[in-house]
């Protein structure tokens, strides 16, 4: 295991998970595997940028052996206490035990109570400095980007950002840049990684977007602690940041659903026929449980309209839409409108209950619901038509 240079004395000593499937406790599907990026930086004094999830241990330790003995780093610079960064700190204090640790006040506040040791802390606000040698490290508080914890440090004579996990993905390769790599791969895994982990901060982002524009600092390189590191564009990801907080959409429509015995399926494709009757609007279906609820929340990233179907179970929603419709939320997507339609037999729920858990995640109801008792004949199929040209009116608009 070889560390990867970046810039002079400066090292990618991170690990690259290639099997991981699922994070955040399951919520978050990642088709594509991970990284998890730590950074080595070599001067007078020598600062290790976060560390690996605890498992890959190993794997940073050999990285860092093949620059420098571990037992030579002065500085652990800790931006965020989750483990997948965090994890291997403490394996690094076993070859460098006087390495004093530099994190924010909820770090440390973090760090204590993940490992209940008391490291050689010391707290640092925005705008307070770290002199390495010819390099200057400068720290700026992130809170809730997305842990109360968070912070980025910015290395001043090279230009570059190490924002933690901001601007990441969940993306395993073998390569290292963002010129190396599928830019429709890349784009996608960091809509999806924003979507499902950093939208419900998207106030903050903005105010924090605008506070390090007013810093004036020249971003010639952004490192994140999952995924690629952005040398060739930067600020591609900076303004699909802006973008994405700002709650930009394009005129397009999901249709999500979930159906017993079909027939809210066909009201569901006769929906979609009649929103795809439009010709200028973007339309995907998803049914569950067949699709991914992380795929569906990075499609809806950029959607202006979703519509929601199931069929009624014990008054309510078929369970397989229940974790999506608590996922959005929690999310608390920005500019979004949505509708509910569904099948019943000897009692209706389902609809209800899609509405009522759209207003509850800030997504305006925009339309009345849709609803059929036991099969839709040919007339409700029209109706159902009918439902989705309307819906394509008001994205239009």
């Amino acid at each position: 295991m070889k560390a990867f240079k970046i810039a002079e004395n400066i090292y990618w000593v991170g690990a690259v998970d290639w099997d991981v499937r699922d994070f955040h406790g399951h919520s978050y599907t990642v088709h594509r595997g991970t990284t998890y990026n730590a950074y080595l930086i070599i001067d007078e004094k020598i600062c290790l940028v976060d560390s690996v999830y605890t498992p890959f241990s190993e794997e940073l330790l050999e990285r860092i052996k093949s620059v420098i003995e571990p037992s030579k780093i002065d500085y652990i610079i800790a931006n965020h206490v989750e483990v997948d960064h965090s994890g291997s700190i403490l394996e690094v204090l076993k070859f460098a035990p006087n390495a004093k640790v530099f994190c924010t006040q909820k770090g440390k506040d973090g760090f204590l109570s993940h490992f209940f040791e008391n490291w050689n802390f010391q707290t640092v606000k925005t705008g307070e400095t770290l002199k390495l040698g010819k390099r200057t490290l400068t720290f700026i508080e992130a809170p809730f980007i997305h842990w109360p914890d968070s912070m980025f440090t910015y290395i001043n004579d090279d230009a570059i950002l190490l924002p933690n996990d901001a601007f990441g993905q969940h993306y395993a390769t073998a390569q290292r840049f963002d010129d190396e790599v599928p830019e429709s791969e890349l784009m996608e895994e960091a809509a999806k990684y924003f979507a499902n982990i950093l939208t419900p901060f998207s106030p903050l982002i903005l105010k924090k977007l605008d506070e390090v524009a007013k810093l004036k600092n020249p971003i010639k390189m952004l490192c994140p602690s999952h995924g690629i590191i952005w040398r060739k564009d930067p600020a591609k990801i900076i303004n699909a940041y802006q973008k994405w907080a700002s709650g930009d959409y394009k005129k397009k429509i999901i249709i999500v659903y979930d159906t017993m015995w079909g027939s809210t399926e066909k009201m569901a494709r006769n929906i979609l026929e009649g929103i795809s009757s439009d010709g200028n609007i973007e339309v995907k279906l998803f049914k569950m449980p067949v699709s991914d609820s992380s795929d569906i929340i990075k499609e809806f990233l950029d959607s202006r309209f979703i519509v929601i179907g199931s069929s009624t179970l014990n008054k309510g929603i078929l369970p397989t839409l229940a974790a999506l419709l608590e996922d959005l939320e929690g999310l608390r997507f920005k500019n979004k409108l949505g509708a509910a339609f569904g099948s019943f037999g000897w009692s209706s729920g389902a609809v209800e209950s899609i509405e009522t858990r759209l207003k509850k995640a800030g997504i305006e109801v925009a339309s009345p619901s849709l609803t059929t008792k036991w099969v839709p004949d040919g007339a409700k199929l029209n109706e159902c038509f009918e439902f989705g040209k309307k819906i394509a009116e008001k994205v239009k608009q």
